[in-house]
Formats: structure tokens, sequence, C-alpha cells
């Protein structure tokens, strides 16, 4: 159903969300979805760096499992 619409189609509804709402509520919209992907690659990047830190912390630890038992 959404593939058919096309750039006309694109184009009109562009036109009538930017005369419902006004330019500068859209630009502030935008301002808002910009902040959002901004906070969500920065997420991406701190659970990125939290992943690799806890796999090299196991890495260091080379003790077998049966001299941790005994300490």
């Amino acid at each position: 159903m959404l593939n058919n619409i096309g750039l006309p189609g694109l184009l009109l509804i562009a036109v009538v969300v930017l005369v419902l709402f006004g330019r500068g509520k859209i630009s502030s919209l935008m301002g808002e979805v910009g902040k959002g992907i901004t906070a969500f690659k920065k997420g991406v990047k701190d659970g990125t760096e939290e992943l690799e830190n806890q796999v090299a912390e196991e890495a260091k630890d080379v003790t077998p499992a049966e001299e941790k038992d005994k300490a």
C-alpha cells in the first residue's frame, strides 16, 4: 500500500504537514529527533564499549576453575 505513494504523494504530504504545523514547530521537532538519534548512537557506543571491557576482563583471568576454588 505505501509503496505506491511515489514522489508527488510524498511532496503533497510534506506540504500538508508544513501547513498544519508551521515551520517553527517542524524545525523544533526535527531538533528533538536529532537529539534522540545522537543519544541513541551514544548509548549503542557505550554498550559496545561495556561489552568489550567485559570480554577483556574475562580474557585476562586465565586461572583454571579448579584452582579458583582452592583459593
